[in-house]
């Protein structure tokens, strides 16, 4: 209810008292041909980057099942409350209904969730640095920023400590059986059949598939995250938002702002939240309001509805491929 508020205070009030929509339309139908032609391309390229990762974290899934896999959970991830959680959950029940192994589907959604949570913290960071080398300043990307830093030290720290030693692994796989063996009990549920051994096989499997594929991983997960930037740039450009208004710099700064915003659990997909700070951002470094509110608003539909859309028909074909269960 919490999420419903937040929404219709922000499409309903907020948005139009910075711009109509009306006014924001009338920018929207600037746009050439040929930009809408480059638009519905950068926008493929942004759901199809999705997948890449996978295929490095997973040796062998081929891309039909990795874009299965990658789009489905995604879609997920944006429609529902906990939406990380939620994604992570799909992603597991979709390859072990593939007959994939418990180990190798833990270690791939460990991975690549862990990792794309580095990038999306470690971007605000890295667009202080740049804003401050081109002489600019933002004071909410400051903030984010901070709490970037905060995050990513705990996760890169808690990731790195399980993979140091496997007398750490084993110490760690305990303590966390512990913890979801009593949460469940709070609901009648059975003890955990796992613990301390199975962290151990993980780091050994992390660590022989990170020494084979860091590179890659790494780069596809870099470009899969900055293809949603690609969406953004072209879309201001193409809107007619020059570079003397908001440099691209500016664009990275704003765009990780909202991406680090949209991690926070207070909504769906960071519906109202996303569009509130991206608009502001904008308007903030030189974007008249009208153009802002625009380039919010189809950004957010490239961005989101076409990744529903084909995420939920790749939901469909949840069965073919499964494995018979004994």
């Amino acid at each position: 209810m919490l999420a419903v508020a937040v929404i219709g205070v922000v499409f309903a009030y907020v948005l139009p008292k910075i711009a109509s929509y009306g006014k924001a339309w009338s920018v929207a139908e600037t746009l050439s041909d040929s930009w809408i032609l480059v638009l519905c391309g950068v926008t493929l390229l942004n759901v199809l980057s999705n997948v890449p990762p996978w295929m490095a974290a997973l040796p062998g899934i081929g891309f039909v099942k990795a874009a299965r896999v990658a789009l489905a959970s995604n879609a997920l991830s944006i429609v529902a409350p906990g939406g990380i959680a939620v994604g992570a959950a799909a992603q597991v029940k979709l390859l072990r209904s593939w007959g994939l192994r418990g180990s190798s589907v833990a270690l791939a959604t460990t991975l690549t969730n862990v990792l794309g949570q580095l990038v999306t913290f470690g971007f605000p960071v890295l667009a202080i640095g740049a804003l401050s080398a081109e002489g600019g300043h933002n004071s909410s990307l400051d903030a984010v920023a901070f709490v970037g830093v905060a995050a990513f030290v705990v996760i890169a720290s808690g990731f790195a400590y399980v993979l140091w030693n496997a007398k750490a692994a084993n110490q760690i796989g305990y303590a966390i059986a512990g913890g979801v063996t009593w949460t469940k009990k709070r609901f009648r549920g059975s003890p955990v059949r796992w613990g301390g051994p199975e962290f151990v096989h993980f780091r050994a499997e992390a660590l022989q598939l990170l020494r084979r594929r860091w590179a890659v991983l790494t780069i596809s997960m870099l470009a899969s995250q900055l293809a949603v930037f690609l969406v953004l740039i072209v879309t201001l450009r193409a809107l007619g938002v020059s570079g003397s208004q908001v440099t691209i710099v500016e664009a990275f700064a704003s765009w990780s702002l909202i991406r680090a915003l949209g991690k926070i659990p207070i909504t769906p997909g960071g519906f109202g939240v996303e569009e509130i700070a991206l608009t502001g951002a904008l308007i903030g470094f030189g974007a008249h309001n009208g153009q802002a509110v625009s380039a919010t608003l189809i950004y957010r539909f490239l961005t989101v509805f076409p990744s529903i859309a084909i995420g939920i028909a790749a939901a469909t074909t949840f069965r073919v491929g499964r494995q018979p269960t004994a």
